[in-house]
């Protein structure tokens, strides 16, 4: 099979890149052909934002960049992974015209919400949500702080909500769990066109193989990965237990001032590490902490958590309930709510053998469900459904045609 990979990258590198780079290379692994379109942040000038707003509803060059490229390769599917901005939803047309079907991987809530994350103000926003117009999203400048820049993000989702894009030029959806499909599905998508695949990690991890000598978080230190309750968290504990934070963002002078306080104990702030170096320190853990209060995608951390063998104690939010599963492969409490982390921490840490039970569940969730070979069978099944609805709706066509 031969598949066209599309992908738009952000200024900053994230887990999209990251799973734009891992089914590209699954695919090349089981011997089909892959020929990729890419378009950068870093093609975005000062001189160029008006340009750009205008093109991220619709962009002349993508569309007649993709459709030349679609005739020339021919492509028995194409896949999106990012459109935002420079692609833009002008290639699904150039797909629909030359008769290739779209499948677009629902990496955040870009569909949804004009930021992507339904989140603001510290806490879920749903207020886009269904919406012929985001205008909240615009009137509290949600993204990027900007009315301007939220205007632009707004326009683009009411222009393509009016003339139908999402519902007719995209022939199957990605959602990365059950839950963000139920959303997307709230949100105005077609049911019979979502399907859910989660995201796989390569098994190069180092398996746990005792209870472990800390508590672990690896992630963005930003206000909707609920760091901050996990300090205060830290402040309530009536027993010491040692805290590695990884990562770094806006919020790190704060949590290394908090962490600094005397009533924080054993915390230590390693800033941002390396791939190989966080496996390492998986190995080492007892549990991974994932404090979230916002709506996640499909966190990498915890699949590579899962495949380290090494349970997860995640708040009771959005898909992190339904990945981690409690007292299964992991915990559950209450997000934000810094006396439940707390108990469910000393628990943890009081009840080694019984963690060690879930990291081994979690292990075998990994072999079930996460794998690449796991991965590539479900990729397979979305790219026989786009194929056969792409099919169904040339045949159509014709008919209507005469």
């Amino acid at each position: 099979m031969r598949v066209l990979l599309l992908h738009n990258y952000y200024q900053q590198a994230g887990g999209e890149d990251a799973v734009f780079a891992g089914e590209a290379a699954l695919l090349s692994e089981w011997g089909h052909e892959v020929v990729t379109y890419q378009r950068s942040n870093s093609e975005i000038t000062g001189n160029g934002l008006i340009g750009t707003g205008l093109r991220t509803t619709w962009s002349t060059r993508s569309y007649r960049e993709v459709e030349e490229l679609l005739r020339k390769v021919k492509p028995s599917v194409a896949h999106f992974h990012n459109t935002f901005p420079l692609i833009s939803p002008a290639a699904y047309y150039a797909c629909a015209e030359v008769g290739v079907p779209a499948v677009q991987t629902l990496h955040n809530y870009r569909l949804l919400c004009p930021t992507a994350t339904l989140f603001r103000g510290g806490k879920v926003c749903e207020q886009c949500l269904g919406k012929g117009i985001p205008w909240t999203g615009v009137v509290h400048a949600c993204y990027r702080g900007s009315a301007a820049a939220s205007g632009t993000a707004a326009a683009m989702l009411a222009f393509h909500r009016a003339l139908g894009t999402w519902k007719k030029k995209v022939t199957t959806y990605i959602a990365l769990s059950e839950f963000a499909r139920s959303k997307f599905i709230e949100g105005g998508l077609p049911a019979d066109r979502i399907l859910v695949k989660p995201n796989f990690t390569v098994d190069d991890s180092v398996l746990k193989t005792w209870p472990g000598e800390f508590a672990l978080f690896v992630g963005r230190l930003s206000e909707e990965k609920g760091v901050l309750s996990l300090l205060a968290a830290w402040r309530l504990l009536q027993k010491s237990v040692p805290l590695k934070i990884v990562g770094d963002g806006p919020q790190m002078e704060t949590l290394a001032r908090i962490a600094r306080d005397s009533s924080v104990r054993s915390t230590e702030l390693t800033g941002r590490l390396g791939k190989k170096e966080i496996r390492i320190l998986m190995s080492s853990a007892r549990f991974l902490v994932f404090p979230s209060i916002w709506y996640e995608g499909f966190p990498m951390v915890i699949v590579e958590a899962f495949a380290a063998g090494l349970p997860i104690i995640a708040s009771r939010i959005g898909s992190l309930a339904e990945i981690v599963r409690d007292r299964v492969t992991g915990l559950h409490f209450n997000p934000g709510d810094a006396s439940d982390l707390a108990d469910k921490v000393q628990w943890a840490w009081t009840h080694p053998e019984e963690m060690t039970l879930m990291g081994q569940r979690a292990r075998a969730e990994y072999e079930d469900k996460y794998t690449p070979r796991a991965n590539y069978r479900m990729l397979m099944g979305v790219y026989e459904v786009a194929i056969a609805k792409g099919v169904q709706t040339r045949i159509y066509a014709r008919s209507i045609a005469g």
